[in-house]
């Protein structure tokens, strides 16, 4: 199901790097895979703010923007639909896997896109 998010992951910044200029006090770096249709509305809606603003606007503001007004309406219903769907939709896809026998791993899969990436 490529149409829903399929996972997010935590990376939290390592305090011991070199500093760096934050935007925020307290900042965590999150890797979140999207479906592309909702990344090209994001994209769409980040050109038309650029336009409207006269001011660049990129996709990580407008989803920051987007994650922070969503989570100033907790209970509103359409939020609430849309975060169960995702719920039930990553338990069942995680229960067939679980169900699912894994295959044996193709031992020249592996070589073969290597070969591809680098054009041999």
């Amino acid at each position: 199901m490529s149409q829903f998010i399929c996972g997010i992951y935590d990376i939290y910044a390592d305090e011991g790097k070199e500093a760096r200029a934050r935007m925020f006090e307290s900042e965590a770096r999150v890797l979140i895979i999207l479906p592309r249709d909702l990344v090209d509305r994001a994209r769409g809606l980040a050109g038309r703010a650029t336009v409207s603003m006269k001011l660049p606007v990129s996709l990580q503001i407008v989803l920051r923007a987007l994650i922070e007004e969503s989570l100033r309406r907790p209970t509103n219903p359409d939020l609430l639909a849309n975060v169960s769907r995702q719920a039930v939709t990553v338990r069942r896809i995680r229960s067939e896997a679980r169900r699912r026998p894994a295959g044996p791993l193709r031992p020249h899969a592996r070589a073969s896109r290597q070969r591809s990436r680098y054009g041999s």
